[in-house]
């Protein structure tokens, strides 16, 4: 018998399949889109209460973000740059009523589209980019709901 995935726990593992992909992007980033070419946006980390290497950000201080101040943001740091990311696929998926399906299959779409639109203009939403990927690996909660009631044969 296998234990029931939780929600959070498949968005969480399609966040770090998205990012996954998203991180190798990062390298390709023009010596411009990785060095300030005006003030940094006045977003801050706040560490959580359980770690101090954690950075929280404010969803409403995440939405205007360009790629390339998403990365300043982060501080260059792929993993903080993956939270940025995985919080924002939370929220798309959140306000779309989707469930982002917890396969290797669909995390790997959606990340190949992040790190191809991303690259394609670092001076875009880096939100708009990931709530594309969004709904296009993401399933109706209730198509999700009921492919769970329906029993196996």
């Amino acid at each position: 018998m296998t234990p029931e995935i939780t929600p959070s726990h498949r968005l969480r593992t399609v966040a770090l399949t998205l990012v996954a992909a998203t991180t190798m992007m990062l390298g390709t980033l023009p010596a411009s889109a990785q060095q300030p070419e005006h003030q940094p946006s006045s977003a801050s980390i706040t560490p959580t209460a359980d770690s101090s290497t954690a950075p929280q950000w404010n969803i409403d201080q995440l939405i205007p973000l360009t790629v390339s101040e998403a990365w300043r943001l982060s501080g260059k740091n792929e993993a903080k740059f993956f939270d940025i990311v995985q919080q924002e696929a939370a929220f798309a998926a959140e306000k779309r009523g989707l469930t982002l399906p917890d396969t290797a299959a669909a995390g790997k779409r959606a990340g190949e589209y992040i790190k191809r639109e991303a690259k394609a203009d670092h001076n875009q939403l880096l939100y708009s980019i990931v709530d594309r990927a969004v709904v296009h690996v993401g399933v109706s909660a209730d198509a999700t709901s009921a492919s769970a009631a329906t029993p196996a044969k």
